[in-house]
């Protein structure tokens, strides 16, 4: 296997990054996760203009897309592979032990691993910790991701595959990894960005291919929603069978399984839409 990290191509095995970088000792980075289907990258423009937002967001430099595309393409080339999930993370790069960055530039790391389909259908759980929406990375996809391995270690011991939170205000937000959907009276809903969700690239494509509504949506909606389906790279569209102690028998319901069949026919047309 293959991975880009410092300007080339380097084996997995022996590439290695500073202890002292950054996104490892203070999760100072960001990185985005792209599904590659038989060496092709499905979305990479929007992927690589939301790094270049989570970039600014966080201060670091502007990522050189040009060289980050080129890395993509190399790992892609070198690592065949039905799917995959190409990972590209950039962070503050070599810095002191504390949380001023260093003077030595960002690190760029390209990987893939392999990947396969996903269920139609998921459990999933509410955690009782909350997403903060006013806070300093809200909406940026960073490495700062211990929140997110505490709540699906939880979700895990429970049979389920994703935790998905509220907000400090209590309404629905989002997953560790995934964006939520509802269907209410026939109508798909999904949290405004202004909730503090990440803005998804699935759920982007979703809410435009759909014409799913963005509406500020009480935590407690999973409990009466007539559907609920989750969005990620690669997940893509996943319906949700049971959300804690509740079942919903039929999953895929008829709304949700319309919306699966829109995206697969959107996304086999358009690899970079």
């Amino acid at each position: 296997m293959k991975l880009w990290l410092d300007g080339g191509l380097q084996d997995i095995g022996t590439a290695r990054v500073s202890v002292f970088d950054h996104g490892l000792t203070v999760g100072d980075g960001i990185f985005e996760t792209v599904k590659a289907v038989h060496g092709r990258p499905f979305a990479l423009t929007r992927h690589l203009d939301r790094l270049t937002r989570s970039a600014r967001g966080l201060g670091l430099p502007d990522p050189d897309l040009d060289e980050v595309r080129r890395a993509c393409t190399a790992v892609l080339d070198a690592n065949p592979m039905p799917l995959g999930r190409l990972r590209i993370t950039y962070t503050g790069g070599h810095g002191p032990l504390g949380s001023d960055r260093g003077e030595h530039g960002p690190t760029l790391v390209v990987a893939l691993g392999e990947s396969g389909r996903r269920p139609d259908t998921t459990a999933v759980i509410t955690v009782p910790w909350t997403r903060n929406e006013r806070g300093a990375v809200t909406g940026l996809k960073t490495t700062s991701y211990a929140e997110n391995v505490v709540a699906l270690a939880r979700a895990r011991e429970q049979g389920a595959s994703e935790a998905l939170f509220g907000n400090t205000v209590g309404q629905l937000c989002e997953g560790t990894g995934s964006n939520v959907f509802v269907v209410l009276d026939g109508e798909i809903h999904t949290p405004p960005l202004a909730s503090g969700c990440l803005a998804g690239v699935t759920r982007a494509l979703v809410v435009e291919w759909t014409g799913a509504r963005e509406t500020d949506l009480p935590l407690d909606v999973l409990q009466h929603a007539d559907e609920i389906f989750l969005t990620s790279t690669l997940r893509d569209v996943q319906a949700v069978s049971r959300v804690d102690d509740r079942q919903l028998p039929g999953a895929p319901g008829p709304v949700t399984a319309k919306a699966m069949r829109v995206f697969d026919e959107h996304a086999a047309d358009d690899l970079d839409p």
